[in-house]
C-alpha cells in the first residue's frame, strides 16, 4: 500500500476550473496573479516565454544552480534550439544563461542527477542520436562533449524516442528507439553496455526503477515491460492495454518501486501498476477530459502523482490509501484529484524537480511555468 497523509484541502484563489469541475478540483497556486502590485518573491507561478515552440523540459539537480532549466524547441526544421535559463534571486525572473543548435527537435532533456554538484556538469539531449553536453559553470559555455551512435545492427542509428538517467549511477542512460530496441549506454567510456530487443514494435518510453540493474519500457505493441540487466534472457509484461493501444510514458515511484505510471496513446487515462500483481491495473485515474501528455511521481513522496495533458490541466493525486480500498485486481476508476491549475493551452512535458520538490514545472505552447505547490505540507521532505 502507497503510505501518505490523506489531504483534501482547497486552496484559496483565482478560479482556473470550469463550474462544474470546481467541487472536485482544488487549485495547485493561491492566486497566479499574485506578485502584481505585491513584492514578487510572494509570486506563487513564474512564467518564461520562449521565442520558439517548447517541448522538452529538464531541470538541474546541483544545489549551486538552483532554478535552472533546459528547454528544448518543436521546430519542424533540422535546425532546433536548447535554451539554458534560471530563475534570478533578484529580479525574480527567468534569465537566458545560454542558446546553442540542436539537430531536430530533441524527444527529451535531462540533466545530469547530481544532488551534490561535485560531477561534471552535463546535460543530455535524445533526438537520432544520445548527445551529452558539458556546460562551464563560470561562463555557461556548452560544448557537446559525446554523440553516441549505436550502429552494431546497421550503418544507420534508428531515431531515438526517449531516455533514462539512472540515478544510483549517473555514468548508466538508458535509450529506446524506433527500431523495437532498448539500449544501455556507459556514458563515461562512451560504450554501450548492453543493447536487447524489448518490444515487438517501437519503444516508446524507458525508466529505471531503484538502483542500477532493473528499468521498465513501453511499447507501440501495448506493453510495459520490467527488465533486469543482470538477466536479459527474460522479460516479464507488467501490462498490457485491452485493445493494444501503444503505451506512450512509463515513470516508477522513486519512494516505492512496486508502482508505476503509465499513460496510453491518445487517452485521458493514467494507468498505475503494482508489479507484484502483473495485468491488473492497481488504480486508474480519469480525471482529464482529454488525452494525458506527461506524468510524474512525487519527488520526496510516494503517495503524490501529477499528470498533464491536452485538456491543458495540471492535476495532482493522492494515492494513499488506495491499496487497502482497492484489492487485488479491483481497480478504482473514481479518485478525484486532490489539486488542479489549468494552463492558457495544451500542456506537453511535466516535470516534478527532486531539487525543489514544492515546484512542479510545465511546458506549452512557447512557455515554461515554475508552479508553486500548495499546501506546502502535502511535500515530505526528507
Amino acid at each position: 500500500e502507497i503510505n501518505g497523509n490523506q489531504h483534501n484541502r482547497r486552496v484559496d484563489g483565482e478560479n482556473h476550473i470550469p463550474p462544474a469541475e470546481q467541487q472536485r478540483q482544488s487549485e495547485i497556486l493561491q492566486d497566479p496573479n499574485m506578485g502584481e502590485g505585491q513584492p514578487q518573491a510572494q509570486c506563487h507561478i513564474y512564467t518564461y516565454e520562449s521565442k520558439r515552440k517548447i517541448y522538452a523540459l529538464g531541470y538541474s539537480w546541483r544545489p549551486d544552480q538552483p532554478f535552472r532549466f533546459g528547454l528544448g524547441s518543436f521546430l519542424e526544421e533540422k535546425t532546433n534550439k536548447i535554451e539554458i535559463i534560471q530563475l534570478s534571486e533578484e529580479s525574480k525572473t527567468f534569465v537566458t544563461k545560454q542558446i546553442f543548435d540542436h539537430q531536430y527537435p530533441p524527444t527529451k532533456l535531462l540533466w545530469i542527477p547530481d544532488k551534490t554538484g561535485n560531477k561534471p556538469d552535463l546535460l543530455a539531449t535524445s533526438g537520432e542520436y544520445l548527445r551529452i553536453w558539458s556546460v562551464n559553470p563560470s561562463t555557461n559555455a556548452v560544448t557537446m562533449k559525446a554523440e553516441l551512435k549505436n550502429l552494431k545492427q546497421s550503418e544507420f542509428s534508428a531515431p531515438l524516442t526517449s531516455f533514462d538517467w539512472n540515478i544510483e549511477d549517473p555514468s548508466i542512460v538508458g535509450t529506446c528507439s524506433i527500431d523495437t530496441t532498448c539500449t544501455i549506454w556507459d556514458i563515461e567510456k562512451e560504450v554501450v553496455k548492453t543493447q536487447l530487443i524489448a518490444h515487438d514494435k517501437e519503444v516508446y518510453d524507458i525508466a529505471f526503477a531503484q538502483g542500477i540493474h532493473t528499468f521498465a519500457s513501453a511499447g507501440a505493441d501495448g506493453s510495459i515491460r520490467h527488465f533486469d540487466t543482470r538477466n536479459l534472457e527474460h522479460s516479464t509484461i507488467i501490462y498490457e492495454s485491452p485493445d493494444q493501444t501503444p503505451f506512450l510514458r512509463v515513470a516508477w515511484n522513486r519512494e516505492d518501486p512496486n508502482y508505476l505510471a503509465t499513460i496510453m496513446m491518445e487517452s485521458n487515462k493514467t494507468v498505475i501498476v503494482d508489479i507484484r500483481y502483473p495485468m491488473l491495473p492497481f488504480s486508474t485515474l480519469t480525471g482529464h477530459t482529454n488525452c494525458v501528455n506527461s506524468i510524474a511521481w512525487g519527488p520526496n513522496s510516494g503517495a503524490y502523482l501529477c499528470t498533464a495533458g491536452d485538456d491543458s490541466h495540471t492535476l495532482i493525486w493522492d494515492l494513499s490509501g488506495q491499496g487497502a480500498a482497492r484489492g487485488a485486481g479491483n481497480p478504482q476508476e473514481h479518485l478525484e484529484p486532490m489539486l488542479a491549475y489549468k494552463a492558457e493551452a495544451e500542456v506537453s512535458m511535466l516535470q516534478w524537480p527532486i531539487s525543489n520538490p514544492e515546484w512542479i514545472c510545465i511546458s506549452f505552447n512557447d512557455k515554461m511555468q515554475m508552479l508553486k505547490v500548495q499546501p506546502l505540507s502535502l511535500i515530505h521532505i526528507s
